[in-house]
């Protein structure tokens, strides 16, 4: 299953067995105060931190399962441009009702007897919007959960980077059980089995649908997005990368996509750290190795763009960045991405 993800270019990287956790490697990478930026294992072909150490590299993948079979398969959202809601069941008591849609006033003239769990207020927000309820839809992958619950799989759009969320939290929450995993998350891939039973992939589907018009508008609504920008509106910061390739007498009329991923690359340089810096050269990179293999793009041209937007944003990391440079555009050139779309 960790090979399959990869070919659908999604990240993978190995959960403990038997467990929903990532899977620990070194103690130092498990110590107070230590960061991922910088950190050796991730250079050298380990698996520490978790969905910042997912890659699409066959070799690595057979290397990392082959030491341990037993591990699951974790798949990191963000990079694999996926939108997953995570639909619970668990046995807790019903909250208030301004809680169960947050944001969204439920009256007292609304019967709510029999809402028990996250299944319950998703149809509620999908009934509220005229919607189909998005746990009966078939066209996308589904997962059932060990617990009773559900994953429901989407494609994220590509100017609506949707951010994870558990619960009611404060500052973002879709619904009462249900969560979203997205940027900054993962999401357990089918066939992984902890104690409690096995992920089952339901129906036909397996690969995930674009995430529906409505369900993006209330993500935006609940801050789990920043309001998106058209293609052509889309600011970008200084393109040094884009420059220093146009000097040499490379590409000078870039996809747009690809303009736009390389800019928030470069973006990571206003801090050393909790930019989302990996999961943003990762996209650059898959990203230009679709086109590359488009013929939208020169490999040489592609690869000089993703080193200056790396050393821009992480400089004194080039073997760092050159992996991940290297793993992601092997994995995009699998996908060719026409003016039209992935192949």
């Amino acid at each position: 299953m960790a090979l399959w993800c990869a070919g659908q270019g999604w990240p993978v990287h190995p959960l403990a067995p038997g467990s929903k956790l990532p899977a620990g490697n070194c103690g130092t990478c498990s110590s107070p105060g230590h960061t991922a930026d910088g950190c050796p294992c991730l250079t050298t072909g380990r698996w520490c931190h978790g969905f910042l150490a997912a890659t699409t590299d066959p070799a690595l993948i057979r290397h990392w399962w082959t030491k341990n079979p037993r591990f699951g398969v974790g798949v990191a959202c963000g990079p694999a441009g996926l939108v997953v809601i995570d639909v619970d069941a668990h046995t807790t008591p019903v909250p208030a009702r301004d809680r169960l849609l947050p944001g969204i006033p439920i009256g007292d003239d609304v019967d709510l007897t029999g809402l028990t769990n996250g299944f319950h207020t998703l149809a509620l927000l999908a009934a509220l919007r005229s919607a189909p309820n998005p746990a009966d839809d078939t066209e996308t992958l589904r997962v059932r959960t060990p617990s009773g619950g559900l994953h429901i799989w989407y494609r994220a759009h590509p100017h609506l980077p949707v951010r994870s969320s558990t619960g009611s939290g404060k500052n973002r929450a879709l619904a009462w059980q249900v969560d979203v995993r997205a940027r900054g998350g993962y999401i357990i891939a089918p066939g992984t089995t902890t104690p409690a039973g096995t992920y089952t992939a339901l129906g036909t589907a397996r690969i995930p649908a674009p995430l529906p018009n409505w369900l993006a508008q209330d993500l935006l609504r609940t801050h789990h997005a920043d309001e998106p920008h058209s293609p052509a509106e889309a600011p970008l910061p200084p393109p040094r990368a884009r420059q220093a390739v146009t000097a040499a007498g490379g590409a000078t009329n870039l996809p747009r996509a690809l303009h736009t991923v390389l800019a928030e690359v470069e973006a990571c340089a206003a801090a050393a750290e909790g930019m989302g810096f990996t999961e943003k050269l990762n996209r650059a990179a898959f990203t230009a190795g679709g086109l590359v293999a488009a013929g939208r793009l020169r490999a040489d041209e592609a690869e000089s763009l993703l080193r200056e937007a790396a050393a821009t944003a992480r400089p004194q990391q080039d073997r760092r960045c050159e992996s991940i440079i290297r793993t992601a555009l092997e994995a995009g050139a699998r996908r060719p991405l026409h003016s039209r779309g992935r192949a």
